[in-house]
């Protein structure tokens, strides 16, 4: 991973943009739909962006703000910018940013096109459904941990939330999936690896890696394999009698 993807509060924020013409429109659209002030100097600025023709005008623009501790995007030029914008998708609450590091604009509007495509125009009001249900979800479901099987359970594919899927009325598909039961069953589940490329995994063996509830590993399984893995899944070093609550996957290493 070569930059760190975030996602910025601007509301009520100070952003400096420098330049003209239709980058700059652009970038200043965007500005203001996340909530910012544009602003062309401030000591309190939190970001800034310069879409400007000359490479040296750019340039020193960049170094200047720089140099007053600010993070700084040049339109078009990524080597001389501190941050990146990625191609958006926007089901808000629900942000989608894609980013190929600066490599191929187009590749990243290709990408965006795709995936904006499968993602249905209910996936924000079904975001702000689940954020609006917390404490209706919490008094049900009062542990962390079931909390946590009862939202992969719905939100995964074909369940009663699946993201993908259009829904109607999301206030009563999240209303009834909270009525449901977070229960755990003790199941087991072995993985094979016979290779450190996470992509020979399949995805129904990437998907229970990801909402594991422990992990056992029975030879020397490469930590690109064991990354994959839920980061709060138990490590065990042996199966414990009786069975631990909810998905303990087994990872095998097969010795070619």
């Amino acid at each position: 991973m070569d930059q760190l993807p975030i996602f910025v509060k601007l509301a009520g924020r100070r952003v400096i943009l420098i330049g003209e013409g239709e980058a700059a429109e652009a970038k200043a659209r965007l500005i203001r739909a996340g909530g910012g002030t544009i602003v062309s100097h401030a000591d309190d600025a939190a970001l800034a962006f310069i879409a400007l023709d000359d490479d040296a005008e750019a340039a020193a623009q960049a170094d200047a703000l720089r140099a007053r501790g600010l993070l700084v995007n040049v339109v078009d030029r990524p080597g001389l910018s501190d941050f990146l914008m990625g191609a958006i998708i926007d089901r808000s609450p629900v942000l989608v940013a894609v980013s190929t590091g600066g490599a191929s604009a187009s590749l990243a509007r290709a990408l965006r096109t795709r995936l904006e495509a499968l993602l249905p125009a209910s996936l924000g009001p079904l975001a702000r459904a689940i954020l609006a249900s917390r404490d209706a979800t919490s008094a049900r479901h009062p542990t962390p941990a079931d909390r946590r099987r009862l939202w992969e359970r719905a939100l995964a594919e074909g369940g009663r939330l699946d993201p993908f899927a259009a829904h109607a009325d999301p206030a009563a598909a999240v209303a009834a999936a909270i009525a449901g039961t977070s229960a755990a069953e003790p199941v087991v589940q072995r993985i094979a690896v016979a290779s450190a490329d996470p992509g020979e995994l399949t995805l129904n063996q990437l998907n229970a890696l990801a909402r594991c509830d422990a992990l056992l590993l029975d030879g020397p399984v490469p930590e690109a394999i064991t990354d994959r893995a839920r980061r709060d899944a138990a490590r065990l070093d042996i199966l414990p009698d009786p069975l631990l609550p909810g998905l303990t996957i087994i990872l095998t290493w097969m010795d070619a």
